[in-house]
């Protein structure tokens, strides 16, 4: 268990004990279930299981318990492979097996979209899947010199806790990057700066890895040296980053390799390891192909991509359609999505621009023209002022794909487009992007419910899920 559970069970040793069965889960993966009409989230339990556990924490709604011991287990139960899990705060489902995991994720965003909007979708499309371990691309690793523990800590949060887990590699990370976790301990060790960098961001390409440094003092010239020896011996780049997400510098090589492709449409997005880049990389191609396939795009259509980032879509759908905008808040990244677009052969067929999408008003959404479909990937906070837009709209997309990252959002956008807009819900799947986790990747496709001018003929979706089971990557 995490430090804070510990001190959390220590403080409670008068709390009940509960024999509780499971019901569902929650957001956060954790069992739910009901005693004496109080909900009970319960920490390592399953849909079906009956498990004797600990009340943590009571609260007036609900309590927080822990489970003691597992009286008739769940068949999608399994061991966990990582010996830092349930201390680790990087995963939180890697006791259940990979079709539990994907049916529990797919139960939350359907119900999410029903209890939050009310809305069923006509087609529950296959879930998209990838690599159970070694998929992630992105991480953000805390680095602490703790001398009670033997000196430099690299990793993630214990679960609960601001404290950095004591852990020598991670099961979801990619081998590569994995291995340099022991490394990366022995390299802060050596540097005068050791207490005063707090944080080391990781981003691997196609065949480059990089390290970002978070430096909250200026490294000594001995301490450079030693970082360009450590990408040498270990063929990766060193950044350094003494302000914000832009303010890096490459200190070795001189010249950055990150890239990565999506080889169904012979794309390459070279990236800054601080751009916002998909974590699973094998599952990004599958979304993407995905996207553009929901999307329907015929030769002639304007499409519209909105929050594009370095233009992960953009690209893909101007290899089809006839023009793509692309519009995102940040402005070096529409810099780099414009470069890489002429890089590409499509510096014709895009145009990328920056704006606060959160802060769009009517003329400026009236001035960026007709599109006759539309590609949403909003963060976390969803898109809901762009919804409320498009619902005020006479002329509106003949078709919308919305690729979400939280399934709340998602509901609430979904009831705005379902209920003012005049679309329906005709298709949802639920993306894992990031398996061993709770978190909810999906994707969703609207059609309006009357047919406007904007609307081109495409063909109806079929449900698949069925008969083919997960899209794999």
């Amino acid at each position: 268990m995490a430090r804070g559970q510990r001190r959390s069970r220590a403080s409670s040793e008068a709390m009940p004990t509960l024999l509780l069965d499971i019901e569902s889960v929650d957001l956060e993966g954790q069992g739910v279930a009901r005693t004496e009409g109080k909900v009970i989230f319960v920490d390592n339990a399953l849909p079906g299981e009956r498990v004797l556990a600990s009340v943590v924490k009571q609260g007036a709604r609900f309590d927080r318990a822990e489970t003691i011991k597992i009286l008739r287990a769940s068949s999608g139960r399994v061991e966990a492979r990582c010996r830092y899990f349930g201390v680790c705060g990087g995963c939180s489902m890697q006791h259940m097996d990979a079709p539990t995991q994907l049916a529990i994720k797919q139960r939350v965003l359907e119900d999410q979209l029903w209890h939050l909007a009310r809305i069923k979708p006509e087609t529950v499309l296959a879930p998209i899947a990838g690599p159970a371990w070694a998929y992630r691309h992105r991480a953000r690793l805390s680095v602490r010199d703790v001398a009670k523990k033997g000196g430099v800590l690299v990793g993630f949060h214990e679960r609960a806790s601001s404290y950095v887990a004591q852990m020598d590699a991670c099961e979801v990370l990619t081998g590569r990057a994995s291995a340099l976790i022991t490394p990366l301990k022995r390299l802060i060790e050596s540097l005068s700066i050791r207490q005063r960098l707090p944080q080391i961001e990781l981003a691997q390409g196609s065949g480059t890895l990089a390290l970002v440094f978070r430096v909250l003092e200026a490294p000594t010239d001995l301490d450079c040296e030693r970082l360009r020896e450590f990408g040498k011996s270990h063929q990766a780049e060193i950044w350094l980053q003494a302000k914000g997400p832009d303010a890096i510098e490459l200190l070795y090589p001189t010249k950055s390799a990150l890239s990565y492709r999506l080889a169904d449409f012979d794309l390459d997005y070279p990236f800054r390891p601080t751009d916002f880049t998909q974590v699973n990389h094998r599952v990004n191609e599958v979304l993407v192909r995905k996207a553009v396939s929901l999307l329907a795009l015929s030769a002639g259509d304007r499409v519209l991509d909105l929050f594009c980032g370095l233009g992960n879509f953009s690209l893909a759908l101007a290899r089809i359609a006839a023009f793509v905008v692309g519009l995102e808040g940040s402005e070096a990244l529409v810099r780099r999505a414009g470069a890489i677009a002429a890089a590409q052969g499509l510096g014709d067929r895009t145009r990328f621009e920056a704006i606060n999408l959160f802060t769009l008003n009517e003329s400026a959404w009236d001035a960026l023209g007709q599109f006759e479909k539309l590609l949403l990937d909003p963060p976390r906070e969803g898109a809901q002022l762009i919804c409320e837009l498009i619902a005020r709209q006479v002329m509106k997309p003949g078709r919308i794909v919305y690729v979400s990252c939280n399934p709340a959002t998602l509901a609430r956008d979904a009831a705005i487009l379902v209920h003012q807009a005049g679309y329906r819900l005709e298709a949802v799947a639920v993306a894992n992007m990031f398996p061993q986790t709770s978190h909810v990747e999906s994707i969703a496709v609207f059609m309006p419910s009357t047919t406007p001018m904007l609307e081109r003929h495409a063909p109806r979706l079929s449900d698949d899920s069925n008969s083919r089971g997960s899209e794999l990557a």
